[in-house]
């Protein structure tokens, strides 16, 4: 190894970039991780989602003498990251609980003998003794630990193998380790730190801004259709994932999405191993999928066309709404985060952290989570802007989300919130009674349902003083008193009662300011057929021919070896071929992401295509 000074590693990672990789310059961040990796020092990289983290240890592992090890809790994934990575001629493999022993004990051999550049473990590997002397019988060029917000244990995605992790500096105390993580809050950031023990590592952390993400949040009103009309009316045939709350939720709108022309698979733990693995397949290797899924769907995909992620059910965190989100338009283009937020989502989420296993901080983080959640749901502000803060970083108005493209408008709902305070406490006081927003509501209007007669509820005082609102505005407001926190939910039927901070309001103490919602949530500022060139923007009119041609030799390629079309090339490097098309095979080993391996595995196939396609 020489030293730092005389750049030598750099040079050799510039040629790996090159050479293996197609590309001529690093991104950001990217050159200065690798340069101290390669130097043999310790990091901590917070990098967003398609911000090139993977290459910050892949080449590391490359220019070190050894194999590079790789931690990543992406056991359904691994498959398609070692081909990935063997289509650029990298010598990957991996180990996990969906190999035979036959393979198992092949890639075994395989790093014990140097013949493996990375190899990918999960982390409930390392509890078994037989990895731990298998990696001691190996050169290890370094650790690298993927997803590393899987340690923090009040983070959104805790996975308490990653506990174990701290076992590598012990046992290998020479061997650098790069912790990476695409989302992580301050507390998240010095909770990987110190569980890992990388305290004294150096810290990297890139912006958190991911500005071709249009981020709108839309109040919920019949939501498949709601989902249908942003599908058919902005994405249609483009690849999305949807995540649902439940699994009977995610069955339902999947069929409803077929029912209705879109090209839809469900993802949740109920469906059978092989059903998952099937789907999550097709999405990876078919162009125009959408995917309806639990969160359990989606960690660690690679795909770079996702041209939207919508959600329907509000998530339990802004983590893991960032972490979901972002697996939109990883190769730069413009795609959408759309997510339909109602009430419901609201009583459901406080219902659910009631409920919860746990002491009482471990409840009052939870609800500190869903707290912020809803300040990003309820924000008059740029999305971006509050989005960006929540993980510490500053940022001005992005002129790219809904609140900025169709500014809401705040309004003093202090009395309103007076009187539906006071209906909650005539009902406590004069008839002992409890009731959810639905019965409230009805009272304020001064609806004689069946339910209110049967309590005399037409009968209190406060019946029907609510009536220059109507049902939707009052949801609206009851949904931000609880998001204020001056209501809150109790019981298994969701019924509303005060917080303490709500005598302020009904004393006079206290203003409260509601946002009105636009008669019309915003649209994305580009039509549907805007929306379905984002794949060829910036394409001459004469290129899209061309680029569609690329398209379909990359898909049967892809289908031919049983791989992501992505493995092959991305939309970026087709796009560029077909705006300039490469005369020669020389020509072709400029563009970028075009590198050595691939240029002499799919060169001459991809100049015939190409060639068919000016004819």
């Amino acid at each position: 190894m020489t030293s730092p000074g005389d750049h030598l590693e750099t040079d050799d990672a510039l040629r790996v970039l090159g050479k293996v990789f197609g590309y001529d310059s690093f991104r950001g961040q990217q050159r200065e991780i690798i340069d101290h990796v390669v130097d043999g020092g310790d990091a901590l990289v917070l990098m967003p989602t398609g911000g090139g983290k993977s290459l910050c240890y892949q080449i590391p592992a490359l220019v070190r003498p050894g194999v590079g090890v790789v931690i990543s809790p992406l056991i359904a994934l691994m498959q398609d990251q070692v081909d990935a990575l063997r289509a650029v001629g990298v010598r990957a493999g991996f180990l996990n609980s969906t190999q035979d022993l036959d393979e198992r004990r092949m890639v075994e051999a395989e790093f014990a003998a140097g013949e493996l550049d990375l190899l990918y473990l999960a982390p409930e590997r390392l509890r078994v003794e037989s990895t731990l002397q298998l990696l001691g019988r190996g050169s290890i060029s370094l650790f690298a630990i993927d997803e590393a917000h899987c340690v923090a244990q009040w983070g959104h995605d805790f996975r308490p193998d990653y506990l174990q992790l701290s076992t590598l500096h012990e046992r290998w105390p020479d061997v650098p380790r790069i912790a990476l993580t695409a989302t992580a809050t301050r507390a998240t950031h010095a909770e990987i730190a110190s569980r890992l023990n990388l305290d004294g590592a150096r810290h990297f952390v890139a912006s958190f801004d991911r500005p071709n993400i249009q981020y709108r949040i839309a109040p919920k009103n019949e939501p498949k259709r709601q989902l249908l009309e942003l599908i058919r009316g902005e994405h249609p045939g483009d690849a999305g994932i949807v995540y649902c709350l439940s699994r009977a939720s995610v069955e339902k709108t999947a069929a409803f999405l077929v029912e209705n022309g879109v090209d839809a698979v469900p993802y949740h733990a109920g469906l059978d191993a092989a059903t998952r693995a099937a789907n999550q397949a097709r999405f990876l290797r078919e162009d125009g999928l959408v995917v309806v899924a639990t969160i359990a769907f989606g960690m660690g995909i690679d795909k770079p066309d996702v041209r939207f992620v919508a959600h329907l059910d509000l998530p339990k965190s802004v983590e893991g709404y960032y972490q979901e989100t972002g697996r939109a338009g990883r190769d730069g283009l413009p795609s959408t985060a759309w997510l339909a937020y109602g009430l419901q989502d609201v009583v459901q989420q406080r219902k659910m952290i009631d409920g919860s296993e746990g002491d009482a901080e471990h409840r009052r983080r939870l609800a500190a989570h869903l707290d912020a959640m809803l300040a990003l749901c309820e924000t008059v502000e740029c999305r971006r802007v509050r989005l960006l803060a929540y993980f510490g970083q500053e940022s001005t108005a992005c002129g790219n989300c809904d609140t900025c493209l169709s500014p809401p408008k705040s309004w003093d709902g202090t009395i309103a919130a007076q009187k539906l305070l006071s209906a909650i406490v005539r009902l406590k006081r004069e008839r002992n009674q409890k009731f959810g927003a639905g019965q409230i509501i009805d009272i304020l209007l001064g609806r004689r349902t069946a339910k209110v007669i049967q309590f005399d509820h037409d009968a209190l005082s406060v019946f029907g003083i609510g009536t220059e609102l109507n049902e939707s505005q009052w949801r609206g407001v009851v949904r931000q008193l609880l998001a204020q926190g001056l209501l809150a939910v109790e019981g298994e039927y969701g019924t509303l009662v005060l917080t303490d901070a709500a005598a302020d309001v009904l004393g006079g103490r206290r203003e409260v300011h509601l946002r009105s919602e636009p008669e019309r949530a915003a649209r994305a500022g580009r039509s549907g057929t805007a929306a379905k060139r984002a794949a060829v923007a910036d394409l001459p009119e004469e290129a899209l021919p061309v680029f569609e041609r690329l398209r379909a030799w990359r898909a049967a390629t892809a289908k031919e070896q049983g791989v992501p079309a992505y493995v092959i090339f991305h939309d970026a490097t087709l796009r560029q071929i077909a705006a300039e098309p490469p005369a020669s095979l020389a020509e072709l080993g400029g563009v970028s992401g075009v590198g050595e391996n691939k240029l002499a595995k799919y060169g001459e196939s991809l100049l015939a295509a190409l060639a068919e396609a000016e004819a």
